[in-house]
């Protein structure tokens, strides 16, 4: 897997050989980001079921001025860690091993990540269908909408299976929508708040002519695999926050 443009292109990244990450291919990922491009620059990022890493880094070759990385899986979590070590961004990224349905997003001593401008949230694809009234995801994306945690006019990218029935709380609502042949990207914002006149959204788009996301064409030839017992000095979070006011997202 590789940066596709800006100013770390071409540079490849680690990848998890197994099936814990569903990385997004270039042709994919490019049309996202021919959209997205705009919102970037000096844009708060955070990278939510991250991986590792690819949404996040791509965002911060493309102008982003910082980008923090949510994690659960072990073993995608150091592959993450060595990819913040071997593009050199130590400085603009925390990475965050913790439990995207616990957290309170507000890790400690990161003010400077906060709040979010622009949120990748790519819940593996099995969750999606539990994205419900009541369920702790659902509760997840709602504290995700807390003004100490994302900005008044915050974009989240929520991906999705395709045809999958799912729910949002009332803190967001769907602007747009980007739809491929396996999956949906939509665009969320926070209901009622004023747009300015030279806001572009991509508005409802169907991509039929893309590659499916698993499909090889579009993915960089040469993948990087690595022990993940080798050490790095990227920066990395503990199951610590701010604050964590939701008892579910207390100390996280």
């Amino acid at each position: 897997m590789r940066i596709i443009a800006g100013k770390y292109r071409r540079r490849t990244l680690f990848t998890n050989p197994g099936l814990t990450t569903r990385p997004i291919t270039d042709r994919v990922k490019e049309t996202l980001f021919e959209h997205l491009n705009p919102w970037l620059i000096d844009a708060k990022v955070a990278d939510i079921f991250s991986g590792t890493g690819t949404m996040g880094f791509e965002a911060l070759s493309r102008g982003a001025q910082t980008a923090l990385f949510i994690e659960k899986d072990k073993v995608a979590f150091e592959l993450l860690r060595k990819n913040v070590a071997k593009l050199g961004v130590k400085n603009d990224c925390f990475t965050w091993l913790n439990d995207v349905t616990l957290t309170s997003y507000r890790p400690k001593e990161c003010e400077r990540f906060l709040p979010y401008d622009v949120v990748f949230f790519d819940p593996p694809y099995a969750m999606v269908s539990q994205l419900r009234v009541g369920t702790m995801l659902f509760k997840s994306l709602d504290r995700l909408a807390r003004p100490n945690v994302t900005s008044d006019d915050a974009l989240v990218l929520l991906r999705t299976p395709e045809d999958v029935e799912f729910q949002l709380p009332d803190s967001w609502e769907i602007v747009s929508e980007l739809e491929f042949r396996s999956m949906t990207i939509h665009w969320l914002q926070k209901p009622g708040r004023p747009r300015s006149d030279d806001e572009e959204l991509p508005g409802s788009i169907e991509l039929t002519d893309l590659p499916d996301e698993g499909s090889e064409e579009g993915i960089d030839a040469e993948e990087s695999n690595v022990d993940v017992n080798d050490s790095t000095d990227a920066s990395s979070g503990v199951d610590g926050s701010e604050d964590g006011d939701d008892e579910q997202a207390e100390n996280r």
